[in-house]
């Protein structure tokens, strides 16, 4: 055991493969952990590098560094090329220590157990969000039905909900109604849990440092603030905001060879989510602010490109911006147009 230097470990909900590896790179250990063996098991070993899949539950098993190991993240996609034949959680422990040592292989930062709760707020939110606008969506058809309709928006359901509460309403049928009634109760309480948690992400924005210097860039509001300081663990892992603004997926995709630069729409990979906060916030950006409306950037691009287009330019921008606002630790500052 004195000889292990690096392992490779397969995470599993029940049965985990370890593959351990001397200095010299051979194999020391290859053994299989139940869970409640896992953490006695490096307890005991001296401090070693630790290699792990960052897929579900890899932020909680990182935390064996509380018992004196090294443990560094990887994404799945850049392991499986290190997996020489077929798999099995032998092979992917194998591979998994094999990767970890390479001097090129990107890491995934740890997060905080913190973090990891206030992305489950965000993660929470957004499937009520999802309930909600399904069952708006399921109301606004019954009562189409019945000849009842209403405005496009969220804030117009509650003339709806008024027509099934209006028992002198003789547009619905009793048996409809009663149904119906159901339906907007769902909604009604779907609409409370929302405002819950959007209440506890404003709690958590006014207590983080980070999610507050993000919100002072236009475009970046509580929500997307917060996503962005839950989410990125350290700015300093990019080397540069259009590192970061390509890790969100919002740069061209690149298909070059033989010297031909080729590019397509954006990536589109990455994390979906923020993706998509920051392009809807810029496009609520270009609807509302008069002064990103001004800018001579803003103006030109308008000009040669359709508006989701610029939407999704302006979202890269911001996303520089953030990373530059997390990088340096200051407030976001806007430049002075040139006389």
């Amino acid at each position: 055991m004195n000889e292990i230097t690096t392992i490779g470990l397969d995470l599993a909900k029940h049965v985990f493969q370890v593959h351990g590896v001397d200095a010299s790179g051979a194999p020391v250990v290859r053994k299989r952990l139940r869970r409640s063996e896992v953490v006695a098991f490096f307890a005991r070993l001296p401090g070693c590098l630790i290699g792990l899949e960052a897929c579900a539950t890899a932020h909680y098993w990182a935390r064996l560094r509380a018992v004196g190991h090294e443990v560094r993240l990887m994404p799945a996609q850049y392991v499986k090329a290190y997996v020489k034949r077929n798999k099995n959680d032998a092979a992917d422990a194998e591979a998994i220590c094999e990767a970890v040592r390479r001097p090129t292989m990107r890491f995934v930062p740890i997060k905080t157990a913190e973090q990891q709760a206030a992305l489950l707020v965000h993660r929470g939110r957004e499937r009520l969000v999802r309930q909600r606008t399904a069952l708006v969506n399921a109301l606004r058809a019954h009562l189409a039905e019945f000849g009842v309709i209403a405005p496009l928006g969220l804030r117009n359901v509650a003339r709806l909900i008024a027509v099934i509460r209006d028992e002198s309403d003789a547009r619905l049928p009793d048996l409809a109604r009663k149904v119906l009634r159901v339906l907007a109760e769902q909604v009604e309480q779907l609409e409370a849990a929302v405002a819950a948690l959007e209440k506890q992400l404003m709690a958590w924005h006014k207590s983080n440092p980070v999610s507050q210097r993000l919100a002072t860039i236009p475009g970046i509001g509580p929500i997307i603030a917060t996503a962005l300081a839950a989410t990125v663990v350290e700015a300093s892992g990019f080397r540069s905001g259009r590192e970061f603004a390509a890790w969100l997926g919002l740069v061209p995709r690149q298909h070059s060879t033989g010297g031909k630069a080729r590019l397509g729409g954006i990536s589109k990979r990455g994390n979906r989510y923020l993706r998509r906060l920051l392009i809807n916030g810029a496009s609520a950006n270009l609807l509302r602010s008069k002064a990103t409306n001004a800018d001579p950037w803003v103006i030109g691009l308008r000009r040669r490109r359709p508006s989701l287009v610029v939407a999704v330019a302006l979202a890269n921008k911001t996303a520089r911006i953030a990373w530059a606002v997390m990088h340096r630790q200051e407030n976001y500052q806007r430049m002075a147009a040139a006389a």
